[in-house]
């Protein structure tokens, strides 16, 4: 069963995106602040990582970072308020496989997390890339 590790300091919004998630066969885990999310990769060894950008002790982008270095196939997909393009530029800098901005719509974060758990076995990041991006244009 693929495990999704919801990175969010508002419980709120964690709990949100946990239940847009439920009725999936994925086992899900909360994370309320950087320094969690990284123990919990590594406790709880996620196969995606919902991240968000805006959290207390490390900053979703430092966060990337580090689990991208000790993890580079583990899906992290960022998810935050912040909606400027250099937003985007610094997550991408950072090393996410992609980013969505808040509101987030439940039909689209289901096609994210589902295509990227579908290529978490590709160890190629040009080839998981191309897969990822072929199912979500398609709709997966």
């Amino acid at each position: 069963m693929p495990r999704v590790l919801i990175a969010d300091d508002n419980v709120q919004n964690a709990e949100l995106f946990e239940a847009h998630l439920d009725g999936n066969s994925w086992e899900t885990r909360i994370a309320t602040d950087g320094e969690d999310t990284l123990a919990q990769v590594e406790s709880f060894k996620p196969d995606l990582l919902l991240l968000d950008v805006m959290m207390p002790k490390l900053s979703g982008f430092e966060v990337c970072k580090r689990v991208r270095l000790a993890h580079p196939t583990l899906g992290i997909l960022m998810v935050t308020a912040l909606d400027q393009p250099s937003d985007t530029e610094k997550a991408i800098n950072a090393g996410t496989d992609d980013f969505l901005t808040k509101p987030i719509q439940k039909s689209e974060l289901l096609l994210r997390v589902k295509a990227l758990l579908d290529v978490r076995h590709l160890t190629d990041e040009t080839e998981r890339s191309l897969a990822y991006f072929r199912q979500v244009s398609a709709g997966a």
